[in-house]
């Protein structure tokens, strides 16, 4: 199997930067209705409207994304030569995708809120927890590309 993982490394590597981007335009995207549909009046069409756009993303883009890059991401992990395990910037990248799978779900949980008109935090938080995948992204990027420890 190991052959077939380095004769196709750069689809598989392809395809998981792709995932990558649908899953991060997600999590960028989400908690900014989020940011608007927490000051829209409960059962407002607005409100109902990003009740649609939320399910929507996360069903339709997000979840799918995510599936995709950690299967890609799991299929270069597994390629010879690729990651050597011993050391700590792959430790570090993986834990940052843990933090994300953690936000991931959360997002999720804050959608289930919405969709049940239960939201219980406040547009400002919102425009906060937003910042948290950008920062993930800019340190996964570099340990990455550049592998500093």
């Amino acid at each position: 199997m190991s052959g077939w993982l380095v004769g196709a490394y750069p689809w598989i590597k392809s395809a998981h930067i792709l995932a990558v981007i649908a899953w991060m335009a997600g999590l960028l995207y989400l908690p900014r209705l989020f940011v608007y549909h927490a000051v829209a009046p409960i059962g407002s069409d607005q409100s109902e409207t990003f009740k649609v756009m939320e399910r929507r993303l996360l069903r339709g883009i997000m979840n799918p994304a995510m599936i995709a890059a950690l299967l890609f991401g799991g299929l270069l992990a597994g390629t010879p030569g690729v990651v050597n395990w011993r050391m700590g910037w792959i430790w570090a990248k993986l834990g940052l995708v843990f933090a994300l799978l953690v936000y991931h779900h959360s997002l999720a949980r804050w959608r289930q809120a919405f969709a049940g008109d239960r939201n219980r935090h406040s547009s400002r938080f919102f425009r906060i927890i937003n910042e948290l995948p950008t920062i993930a992204l800019i340190a996964i990027v570099i340990l990455v590309v550049v592998k500093p420890f």
